[in-house]
This record gives C-alpha cells, sequence and structure tokens, in this order.
C-alpha cells in the first residue's frame, strides 16, 4: 500500500487544497457582504449626501 511518505505527501496536498479553496471562498464572502453592507448604507442616505458623494468620487 501507502508507505509513509507517501501518506504525507497526500496530507500536505490536501491541505494546500483545502487551505486555497477556503481563502478563495472566504475572499468572495466578504467582498460580497461588504458591497450588500455599503448599498444599505447608501439606500438610508439623503439625496444631498448621495450628490454630495458623487461630487466627491469625480
Amino acid at each position: 500500500m501507502f508507505n509513509d511518505f507517501g501518506v504525507m505527501l497526500l496530507v500536505l496536498l490536501s491541505f494546500a487544497l483545502t487551505f486555497t479553496v477556503a481563502r478563495f471562498l472566504s475572499r468572495n464572502f466578504r467582498a460580497k457582504r461588504r458591497a450588500r453592507e455599503e448599498a444599505a448604507r447608501r439606500a438610508g442616505e439623503s439625496r444631498q449626501v448621495r450628490r454630495a458623494r458623487e461630487r466627491r468620487q469625480k
């Protein structure tokens, strides 16, 4: 069957793959949550505040 080196290599590759996928998914989740929070904050602002923010961004 597998020797000790093969098992350790398989464990390390599995760890690296899991870490990479989790990091990618976490980054996407945080970006979507940030966008939702920003949209909710903007929905509550007045017309005057919105126009001032738009002027600053130009």
